[in-house]
């Protein structure tokens, strides 16, 4: 069996069932229509359900070694500015990420794999995990069981930043850590026309950000990376009153844990002595969203030794301050997050994820499918 021939027999159902996706859009924990589909076609073909809410854990094969395929589901709250047939038909949501991809490329893993699954020498599991997108839907499903007896786990995701057609492959560290703050400065409030009788939070917290800065360029060493972005600012609400308070939002992004932690003890730090310089307070929030995303070199290879057996092109992919929260399951088993070029400049298919005019080079959709199958079977051989 040769998985890219087998894939491009069915490449038109891939895209067909990628329009159908992207067409009906549906947010983090609501995939109820989503899952649907993806549970009917796969009961069909005779794999074993488990639900875990709108995610869904799909097993075929028996015995040996099990290898598992996950695809992301959800939605994103984008209203789209593309003009395409299969334009998005509900008001402010959006595929802006690719997931509907996802999610038609590995139902297609799921067909091919079923005609064949007497060639295999143990189990294959499809996860089809919902929220993605700021919901940690992979902790819920891990939690449901979906890598309960899992050798080995692989991840595939559209990429804008490379070439249409390309495998994307990297070692080690590939996605960073993310984690949310909120930080608030507490001063006194007043009149504008008498500054001397407020503790103005306004000019504190402008300081406040710039020493943030520093964190990045002065604290953190210069052969590691870390991210502190601070993405949202909210004080007053008249032009002659200085507030009480000023509120930040932001992100932080880091590759080893030291350094998320680094990050954390420094804003902390920051945020103390300057408020107090000034006569302020503070408070400060900061959740860890999500861990690295970081690929197992093993697997890493054995995916480049099977895009090479089949003749998918591949290449490595840099690394990037995005995350994934497919960083859990690599906590927990080995496995590779690879990356699927759809970059094509004379399609217009330009525009980065979360974009609203994001969309997918239709074309190499059956490539994924093509790679997860290879993957599959290779691993169970």
């Amino acid at each position: 069996m040769n998985p890219l021939e087998e894939a491009l027999k069915i490449r038109e159902e891939i895209v067909s069932w990628r329009r159908d996706f992207h067409m009906y859009p549906e947010l983090k924990y609501e995939e109820e229509r989503t899952s649907g589909i993806v549970e009917e076609h796969l009961r069909e073909w005779g794999y074993r359900i488990k639900r875990i809410g709108t995610g869904i854990i799909a097993d075929i094969g028996e015995g040996g070694k099990t290898i598992a395929l996950r695809a992301d589901m959800d939605a994103l709250p984008v209203q789209e500015e593309n003009e395409v047939p299969y334009k998005s038909r509900v008001p402010g949501k959006m595929h802006a990420c690719g997931h509907d991809a996802h999610t038609a490329m590995l139902l297609g893993t799921a067909k091919i794999i079923s005609e064949h699954v007497h060639e295999l020498n143990g189990r294959v599991r499809l996860i089809f995990q919902p929220a993605e997108e700021g919901g940690n839907g992979a902790v819920k499903m891990i939690e449901g069981g979906a890598l309960e007896g899992v050798d080995a786990v692989f991840g595939l995701h559209v990429w804008i930043d490379m070439p249409s057609g390309v495998i994307g492959i990297r070692e080690g560290p590939f996605m960073a850590g993310a984690g949310i703050f909120t930080a608030k400065i507490i001063g006194k409030g007043g009149h504008g026309a008498s500054p001397h009788q407020t503790v103005d939070p306004i000019p504190i917290a402008a300081e406040t950000i710039l020493a943030l800065q520093t964190i990045a360029s002065r604290n953190v060493p210069p052969i590691e990376t870390g991210v502190v972005s601070v993405t949202a600012l909210h004080a007053g609400t008249a032009f002659n009153v200085i507030p009480e308070e000023v509120e930040m939002k932001g992100t932080i992004r880091f590759f080893k844990h030291e350094i998320g932690e680094l990050i954390q003890r420094r804003m902390g730090e920051i945020l103390e002595g300057v408020t107090r310089a000034h006569g302020a307070s503070y408070e400060l929030s900061i959740e860890e969203l999500v861990p690295p995303t970081v690929n197992d070199s093993k697997m890493a290879e054995f995916a480049r030794n099977v895009a090479g057996k089949y003749g998918l092109r591949h290449d490595d992919v840099e690394p990037t301050m995005g995350a994934e929260d497919f960083a859990f399951y690599l906590q927990k088993v080995p496995g590779a997050f690879l990356t699927l070029g759809i970059y094509n400049e004379e399609k217009g298919i330009i525009y980065p994820h979360h974009h609203p005019r994001f969309d997918v080079d239709e074309d190499v959709l059956h490539l994924g499918t093509a790679m997860e199958v290879a993957l599959a079977m290779e691993f169970l051989r």
